[in-house]
This record gives structure tokens, C-alpha cells and sequence, in this order.
């Protein structure tokens, strides 16, 4: 098994060339925000992660959470590796200063997920639901909720939870049938939520459920769901935690992955009643938990370009140290050498620096939305932020399920036993293209919310903001077949958007039918823009005297991803024009 390390270099090149992080808060007023600063940061959180929270992986792996007299009992050493990330200021680190935040760019703080992420997938998400539930609560809960359960939150010493699916109500929110009765100051819940991630540990004193659930006059559908906090233990006078609140974990799920993870069946009300107090106003939760939703979208797409890091580092390890090979001398040499398993190695490299790219430049979207210095350039970053996070979730995680098969592959027999932990990787990444939304909900987003609904004005700007880049490319003399490449690319992006806006109205199958390889196409094309803007800044890099080595394996990645993965629009867009025809042609019994 190989050490995380965390890939800095590479974090550092795309915040600085991409994102332009240091002009981006300078324009901000974030002037203490610097990369100097931002160095020093991944520096400490790398070494948490690799020294605390790595070796941790395995282990929740063999020996995950289990459901004890006390409630859940997290997997061993976790407690103390929380204790410590609580300690030096992570859970703070995005958040607003009025509740004790440190308020730096929510871009930062997903350059540091990532680590959190990369060195143990299982144990980052319970503070990633925390922050889902600061955001909803940030912008919709009052001002006594606020004060009540925001400081706690933010500095980590209470957990939060997202509470959406029952067992009749998965993507389908309609179907909820949980029960919220006025009782004075505060609403009694009742009703069972499964598929619950960090529902209960032993962590810490208290953890802040998110629920969603109807009142007793509310209409039917989606338009009648409430969301309401919901805490393990009741605070008393003096705000801290009390009574033991009429919500427990009645059960674990066995998964196939993220064993460190306990997934709950949480039952709220089984006696008296769940003591709730409402967020927001009444039959308006599901917008609130959308604020929650979202900021773990993205987050889920950043897990994928986690674990395929993950698996790319041991690889990478695992090819250089096996020997295979022997030359006509007797002497043996290692795999790496083989040209095929180059090419799995490039091709997890230069995915997952695509994937890292656009995670990023996605997250400063949310940043620039939040700093903008004009309503109208808040809505056109907002409206990008909204495009991207489909395609962040969506991409990003199915592209993980390569990579990580990819891991296994180059282990070859050794990537079946368990004990080499490249199948950990590869189990663990399973789930990303479920929850938050499957990959067929993000499509279906992409498609109908932010491309038909706005008569495809959004992907309009990105392309053209992509053919700006084919032109930067066409100007620069070594670019001239990456800049074919990406112009191509560009033209089946061009054609799937008139695909789809001139033929949904006609074929109502049609945007549920092309909808995944939609999102699969724009993903290859996001990625292929964002290495051919990296290699233009390192080939410019170079040209002063940067870091010779690195720059010129971008060079190399971007080249690679422009020859191997870019041409894969081409086979999608052709799945695009094929439309609905075989897709809806079998009856149901015929399948």
C-alpha cells in the first residue's frame, strides 16, 4: 500500500494560472489571502492527512462503525483524529467570522477537502454534511437558530446531517411521509429517514439533524416539505447539550464501501416526539435543503477526483516497484516501463488533473458569485456555477470509476486481494455516482433546468468562452493540434446543445434519453478546455524559468488528454443524434 501525499504542486498550478486566486481576492478585498498563505495551508493539512488520517483508512475499512449500546460506535481512532481536526481550525476554515469562521474563499477551503477526501474518503464525510448544514442554516435558518447551532457547527465541535430519503421516497422528494405537528415554540417530528451519513457517532456531545418533513397542512408534493433542525440532544439555558432528543439510529446499513462510514436509518419520534424547530418558512424546505444540496454536489464531485488520486498514487507506486519485465542481460525491471501500463498511468494522471481543474475553477465560481461586484455579474457567475455543478458531480465521479478500475488494473492480480487496498478504492468510489443525485439526475438537471429552461443561453456562454481558448491555441505554434482537437470537441458541443433544443419539444423522450451522454460529452469538453488553458500557462511558465519538470509534464498530460480522451465526444455526440428511437422501442416486458 502506498503513503498519501498530497499533489501541492498541482493544486498550487491551477489555483494560481486558472483560478488567478490572488487577483480574484485582491478584487475581493481578501488581501490577507495570498499564496503564500494558501501554500502554507495545504502544507498543514497535508501533513494531517497523510500522517493522521491515511493510516486510519484501512481501518475503517476492516473495522467500520458498528451500532452499540451508546448509539453508533465510530471505527477506532477516528474519535482522536476528529479531536485533532477540530483543534487546529479546519471545520472553520469557509466559514463566515459572525460565527467564528476564518472566511476564506470556498475555493481554498475545496483545495483542502480534497486532502481530506484522498486520505480517508470515509472519515471527510461527516465535516462535509456539517458544512452542507452551515450553508442551509447560514441562509435561511433565523436568527435565534443561528446563534443556537451555527459557532457550535462551525468549529466542529457538533456534527450536522442531511436528512431527505425515506424508504418510500428516494430521488422521488413527493413521496416523503414524514410528520411535523406544531407544539408551541417548536414542531414534534415523526417518521423514519434512511441512507443517513454520520446520522450518530460518539464524537462529539451533540449532532444537528436537517430534516425534511410535511405539516399537517401542507399540500401535497414537493410544494409541501418543510425542513426543520432536529437535534440529538436538546440544548438547555444555557445552550448546551441537554435532554436526549426522540431521534436515534435504529440500524446500520452494510455497504459495499466506506465502511469507516455509518450510514443510519435514523427513526425520529418512536415516543413522545422529535423536538424540531423550523428553518426557514413553512412548506419552503426543499429550496433550504437545495442550498445543502448543492454545496455536497460539488463536494461529491470533488470526492471522485479524491479517490482517483488515491488510487493513482498507488499505482504509480505499486508500477515503479514491481518487477516483471526481464532483459536479454538476465536483469528484470519494473512494470512501469511496459508501454501499456504508461498509458493506464497517463491516462489516471491526465484525468484526474482535468478533474482537479475543473473542481476548482468551479468552486471559485461559488466565490466570485458571493463577491461580485454588480447584481449582473452575480447572476452571470451564479449562472455558471449553476451549469457547472452537474457536470462536476456527474463527470467527475463516473470518470472515477475508470480510474479507480484503472488502479486495480495495473496491480493486476494483486488489485483483486484486498490486502494491496487498490479494490478499497475502487469499492469506495462506487457510491459517488449515487448519492447527492444520481448520474441521471445531474443529466436530467443539465439538460432541462440549466439548458432548456434558459433556451441553452448558459452552455452558449461556455462555449463560446471555450472557442476563445481554440483561438488562443491557433496562435500559439506548438498548440496547432490540440487546438483541432479542442476545436472539434467544441463543434459536438455545438451540435449536441441544437440537438437537444430543437428536437425536446418534438420527441419528449428526448432529453431523458440523451440527457447522461449529454453531460458526459460537456464533462470531456470542460476537461479538454481546462488542460489546453494549462498547457498555454505552461508553456508560458517555462518560457520565464518556472519549475521545468512539472510544466513540462503538463505539457505532456495535456497533450495526452487532447489525443485519448478528448476524441470520446466524437462517439457521444453520435449517441446524441441516434435520439430516443431504440431507447423507448422495447415494451416493458420485452426487457
Amino acid at each position: 500500500m502506498s503513503d498519501y501525499v498530497h499533489p501541492y504542486r498541482d493544486t498550487e498550478f491551477v489555483l494560481g494560472e486558472l483560478v488567478e486566486l490572488e487577483r480574484f481576492c485582491a478584487e475581493a478585498g481578501l488581501s490577507d489571502v495570498n499564496g503564500e498563505l494558501v501554500s502554507a495551508i495545504l502544507a498543514e493539512a497535508g501533513r494531517l492527512g497523510s500522517e493522521v488520517l491515511a493510516p486510519l483508512n484501512a481501518v475503517g475499512d476492516t473495522q467500520g462503525a458498528r451500532l452499540g449500546e451508546r448509539g453508533v460506535e465510530e471505527t477506532p481512532g477516528f474519535s482522536g483524529a476528529y479531536g485533532q481536526f477540530v483543534e487546529s481550525g479546519w471545520p472553520s476554515l469557509t466559514a463566515a467570522e459572525a460565527w467564528g469562521g476564518q472566511n476564506l474563499p470556498n475555493v481554498v477551503g475545496t483545495a483542502v477537502n480534497e486532502i481530506w477526501h484522498s486520505a480517508n474518503m470515509a472519515f471527510a464525510l461527516c465535516p462535509m454534511l456539517t458544512q452542507g448544514a452551515i450553508e442551509a442554516l447560514a441562509h435561511h435558518g433565523s436568527a435565534e437558530l443561528q446563534a443556537a447551532w451555527l459557532p457550535k457547527l462551525v468549529s466542529g465541535e457538533w456534527t450536522g446531517t442531511m436528512n431527505l430519503t425515506e424508504p418510500d421516497a428516494g430521488s422521488d422528494l413527493a413521496a416523503i411521509k414524514a410528520r411535523a405537528v406544531p407544539n408551541g415554540d417548536h414542531y414534534l417530528i415523526s417518521g423514519q429517514k434512511i441512507f443517513i451519513t454520520w446520522g450518530d457517532h460518539q464524537m462529539t456531545d451533540n449532532v444537528v439533524h436537517l430534516v425534511l418533513a410535511r405539516l399537517p397542512d401542507a399540500p401535497a408534493g414537493v410544494k409541501g416539505i418543510s425542513l426543520f433542525v432536529v437535534p440529538k440532544f436538546l440544548l438547555d439555558a444555557q445552550g448546551r447539550p441537554g435532554a436526549r432528543n426522540d431521534a436515534q439510529c435504529v440500524s446500520l446499513e452494510h455497504k459495499l464501501g466506506i465502511h469507516g462510514s455509518p450510514t443510519c436509518v435514523m427513526s425520529f419520534g418512536e415516543k413522545e416526539g422529535a423536538v424540531g424547530y423550523l428553518v426557514g418558512e413553512p412548506h419552503k424546505g426543499l429550496a433550504c435543503m437545495f442550498t445543502m444540496m448543492n454545496h455536497a454536489r460539488q463536494s461529491v464531485g470533488l470526492q471522485g477526483l479524491s479517490i482517483s488520486e488515491r488510487a493513482y498514487q498507488q499505482a504509480r507506486q505499486y508500477a515503479r516497484e514491481r518487477l516483471q519485465g526481464t532483459r536479454k542481460d538476465g536483469s528484470r525491471f519494473p512494470i512501469i516501463e511496459f508501454p501499456d501500463v504508461r498509458r493506464m498511468l497517463l491516462q489516471m494522471k491526465a484525468s484526474i488533473e482535468a478533474m482537479r481543474a475543473l473542481a476548482l475553477v468551479a468552486a471559485a465560481e461559488v466565490d466570485r458569485t458571493a463577491h461580485a461586484p454588480d447584481p449582473a455579474a452575480a447572476a452571470r457567475h451564479q449562472g455558471r456555477v449553476d451549469l457547472l455543478t452537474p457536470i462536476v458531480k456527474g463527470w467527475l465521479t463516473e470518470l472515477a470509476q475508470e480510474v479507480t478500475s484503472l488502479g486495480v488494473q495495473i496491480h493486476g492480480g494483486m488489485g483483486f486481494i484486498e490486502e494491496t487496498g487498490a479494490a478499497r478504492h475502487y469499492r469506495d468510489a462506487r457510491i459517488l455516482t449515487i448519492y447527492e443525485g444520481t448520474t441521471g439526475i445531474q443529466a436530467l438537471d443539465l439538460v432541462g433546468r440549466k439548458t432548456l429552461l434558459n433556451r441553452g443561453e448558459l452552455l452558449g456562454g461556455l462555449l463560446d468562452e471555450i472557442g476563445e481558448t481554440v483561438a488562443r491555441l491557433e496562435s500559439a505554434g506548438p498548440f496547432a493540434a490540440q487546438a483541432r482537437a479542442l476545436g472539434e470537441a467544441l463543434a459536438a458541443g455545438r451540435e449536441a446543445r441544437r440537438l437537444l433544443l430543437e428536437g425536446a419539444e418534438a420527441d419528449a423522450a428526448l432529453a431523458g434519453s440523451v440527457s447522461v451522454n449529454f453531460l458526459m460529452l460537456f464533462g470531456y469538453l470542460c476537461g479538454g478546455w481546462l488542460m489546453a488553458r494549462s498547457a498555454l500557462r505552461a508553456q508560458a511558465l517555462l518560457e520565464t524559468g518556472g519549475d521545468r519538470a512539472f510544466l513540462e509534464a503538463k505539457l505532456v498530460t495535456a497533450r495526452f488528454y487532447c489525443e485519448q480522451l478528448l476524441p470520446r465526444t466524437q462517439a457521444l455526440l453520435a449517441a446524441i443524434r441516434a435520439g430516443s428511437g431504440s431507447i423507448m422501442a422495447l415494451s416493458d416486458e420485452q426487457f
